[in-house]
């Protein structure tokens, strides 16, 4: 038996979907073939970026992932492979010999020093400068009084912190500057506050498994509510869109002027004992680098002109006036 003929053979509408139909296939086609031109001339531009390993300070992973790496492939022609950890943990890896990347940077002269001493690097030149500042959620139940600090007849952040229930975050203090950096804040704030139980009470003992994460994983952990407050470079916070406490430049380790203040206190964490350093940025062309000319390249450009506007776009302060670091 036959089908009966489709209703309206003949109607505008019919003709009209079918026409739209082939256009469609026409220009999809046509978009299909363009894009699989465009793919060998994709593929030949970034063969052409000479590829750039580079272990850096895991605060510097926005900035460095974002827009430092687009910047350095038009202007230098670099494509840059990165590893972002704890500068303490990268440095005793290059200086063992189990990381060969062509530069490091790390934050703070202690662990540039770790690869100078052992002879991965002759000099590391510092580019840039940061602050310590308490990140906070803004789901947080805290969240309404740190965002009242600093204005009259609010609470102190000293206090806050010290509230039950607070959840604090901190990286590890032996494998990254900032655990270590904000004990030294804790220290610091309870002599400049005059508060001898603060350090303690906020973050317990130094090692505290309850506190310690990797640091992008901070940043995540307070962006989903899981934490209220954690330590952070001033570099950090905004790039994830959290808010954050500002702290006094006595105990911020931001300012090189200040830095026989900060030395007045230390931490002895497994039978060593540290002192604050100053929150300087450095980068280091190291023995290692597959090409030594274009690694230099890097490491100049990153204290030139280009890269500091951008870093002021991301909130890192300029470190002009600040010596490099020698073997």
């Amino acid at each position: 038996m036959n089908s009966p003929p489709p209703p309206f053979p003949d109607s505008p509408w019919i003709r009209n979907r079918r026409q739209f139909l082939r256009d469609a296939s026409t220009l999809v086609g046509g978009m299909l073939v363009g894009a699989a031109a465009q793919l060998p001339r994709v593929a030949s531009a970034a063969a052409s970026l000479a590829p750039l390993e580079v272990a850096y300070a895991g605060s510097m992973a926005p900035a460095m992932n974002g827009p430092l790496r687009a910047a350095v492939a038009q202007a230098l022609g670099v494509e840059l492979r990165g590893r972002a950890q704890g500068a303490f943990a990268l440095a005793h890896l290059i200086a063992g010999g189990s990381l060969r990347p062509d530069v490091f940077v790390a934050v703070t002269a202690r662990p540039m020093r770790i690869v100078l001493a052992a002879g991965k690097a002759e000099r590391a030149q510092p580019f840039a400068r940061t602050e310590m500042t308490l990140a906070y959620s803004p789901t947080s139940h805290f969240a309404t009084a740190l965002a009242a600090v600093g204005k009259p007849g609010a609470t102190p952040w000293t206090e806050i912190l010290k509230s039950p229930g607070l959840r604090f975050g901190r990286t590890d203090p032996r494998a990254d500057p900032q655990g270590l950096n904000i004990i030294f804040v804790m220290r610091l704030a309870a002599r400049y506050y005059h508060d001898p139980e603060l350090s303690g009470r906020v973050l317990g003992p130094l090692v505290n498994p309850s506190q310690i994460f990797a640091e992008p994983e901070m940043m995540a952990r307070l962006q989903a509510g899981q934490l209220d407050v954690s330590s952070a470079y001033r570099v950090q916070p905004q790039a994830f869109g959290l808010p954050f406490v500002t702290l006094a430049p006595a105990i911020n380790l931001s300012d090189p002027r200040l830095a026989d203040e900060y030395r007045t206190v230390s931490v002895t964490l497994e039978g060593r004992t540290f002192q604050p350093e100053p929150l300087i940025y450095y980068a280091a062309l190291l023995k290692t680098a597959r090409d030594p000319a274009l690694a230099a390249r890097f490491v100049k450009w990153l204290a030139g002109t280009q890269a500091r506007e951008i870093l002021a776009r991301w909130h890192y302060q300029d470190a002009e006036g600040v010596e490099p670091l020698s073997a």
